[in-house]
């Protein structure tokens, strides 16, 4: 219904114009309470998702109605002395409710008490189309802190959903806190009509829970090592790199190689295993100016409670003539190592993955070891 003061400008074409601006209006209106309401929503998400944190590093019970766990992580080396750390968290089949959550993730150096700290801030005004999934900005005093709000990807019936994270923290202790919250919205179920302590949303009947992780993280910067090997259930190669708002629910993407970790490493015969590593401190050759290392595969069946020898592949040369021209280690280069191999040839069973590297520039030899097994 108009307002009565439009009446008074019925001549000319001035009525026309306040009649096509009513409706902008009203939209801008509408647009500028949603977008409060939302920013309330997240504020008051936030800070029950720090409040339970708080309380978790405290050493007190958290009240958890959202079951989840942590199901691993890798360790991989990133900028500036740093190490990135990618994981999984797993929820069971039907606990979450809503499509959408909320994530509060927070980093502790091990055995530190939890400081007084507001809320994340959730006052930065964004652009309501370009940031409109992305969630307010996190001041931080912690090693690393994040919260996010999310869309949980779909699982096949049955199966559990995850959720992929990562932070980047220096080498150390330390304790890792995460707490969800069910966001109520789309996808999730209403109230009942009538139900004291509900919304319309059903916000206050939304679950949520926390869990902490303790984790000692590797300092790739000082000898010949390697990151974590990653047992993967696929490896794509994507025509280009992901935006960087995808890469974040995506930490197993680099570049343009798209890593699936396996979760249990157990593989059928018609597929394939594929492991995928980093290694770092090699040596480079004084002619070459190159590093010069040999990668040995050798694949040990299980047999009671020993491994034996079972068969192994041709090994694999990172040197002058395999490595791109450009390739240099100065210039912050990585060093990948990987395998692919059909399972058609192997019997059912437990196997474990002996892998060798040699650096021949520098006279050095470390090994790393990784299992799984061939399922029907």
């Amino acid at each position: 219904m108009r307002r009565p003061s439009y009446l008074q400008f019925v001549a000319g074409g001035i009525l026309a114009a306040l009649v096509c601006a009513a409706p902008v209006t009203s939209a801008y209106a509408d647009d500028k309470k949603q977008a409060e309401k939302t920013e309330q929503a997240q504020r008051a998400e936030a800070q029950a998702l720090v409040g339970l944190v708080d309380d978790l590093a405290s050493g007190k019970p958290a009240q958890s109605t959202l079951p989840f766990k942590w199901e691993g992580n890798h360790f991989i080396k990133a900028q500036a002395d740093k190490t990135y750390v990618p994981f999984t968290l797993v929820f069971d089949p039907g606990a979450v409710t809503t499509t959408g959550v909320a994530v509060y993730l927070r980093v502790m150096n091990k055995g530190a008490a939890p400081e007084a700290a507001p809320a994340p801030d959730t006052s930065k005004k964004k652009d309501k189309d370009k940031d409109k999934d992305k969630a307010p900005e996190v001041r931080s005093h912690y090693p690393f802190e994040d919260l996010f709000f999310l869309d949980l990807p779909a699982a096949a019936a049955g199966q559990p959903q995850r959720l992929r994270r990562a932070f980047a923290v220096s080498p150390g202790e330390y304790d890792v806190y995460i707490a969800i919250k069910e966001r109520a919205g789309a996808g999730a179920p209403a109230a009942s009509p009538g139900t004291a302590g509900t919304s319309d949303s059903g916000a206050a009947s939304m679950k949520m829970g926390a869990i902490k992780q303790s984790l000692t993280v590797p300092d790739f910067s000082t000898e010949f090592t390697t990151s974590s090997i990653i047992v993967a259930d696929k490896v794509e190669v994507l025509q280009s790199p992901l935006p960087s708002e995808q890469q974040a629910t995506n930490p197993y993407t680099f570049g343009p190689m798209k890593i699936t970790p396996s979760a249990e490493a157990k593989f059928s015969k018609k597929s394939e295993l594929s492991v995928v590593f980093w290694i770092y401190g090699a040596g480079s050759d004084p002619a070459t100016k190159k590093p010069d290392v040999t990668i040995d595969f050798k694949f040990n069946k299980k047999n009671g409670d020993n491994y034996e020898y079972f068969n192994k592949t041709e090994p694999q040369q990172l040197n002058a003539q395999t490595l791109p021209p450009q390739f240099d280690l100065a210039a912050g280069h990585q060093l990948p190592g990987s395998l692919a191999v059909p399972l058609a040839s192997f019997p059912e069973g437990d196997y474990r993955l002996d892998i060798e590297l040699t650096d021949k520039a520098a006279g050095k030899t470390l090994k790393r070891d990784v299992t799984f097994s061939v399922v029907p």
